[in-house]
């Protein structure tokens, strides 16, 4: 009896050890799995900080843009209603004649 249920116990401490080494196996793999997944996260957010520095460039460069046809319009606004209130004061000599 006391031969069985030594057999037994060794048995059972065999498995225990093969299941234990075979859970470390499994953590390594999920943690170096882990690992690479933050690695690919990381090098994703930093593609998409290097696209969003570059959308911010597009972006300041056209209001850039936006900012001198403003200027222009304004400016030929300016000119247009120059040379309008000269036409209507030549109008008006013309008329008074």
């Amino acid at each position: 009896m006391k031969r069985t249920a030594l057999k037994i116990s060794a048995l059972m401490l065999a498995a225990a050890l093969t299941v234990g080494c075979a859970n470390t196996a499994e953590l390594e793999a999920t943690a170096n799995k882990a690992a690479a997944d933050a690695a690919a996260a990381a090098s994703s957010a930093e593609a998409a900080r290097a696209a969003a520095d570059r959308a911010t460039q597009a972006a300041a460069a056209a209001q850039s843009t936006a900012d001198q046809a403003l200027s222009a319009a304004t400016e030929a606004q300016a000119c247009c209603e120059a040379n309008r209130e000269s036409m209507e004061r030549m109008f008006q000599k013309t008329m008074s004649k």
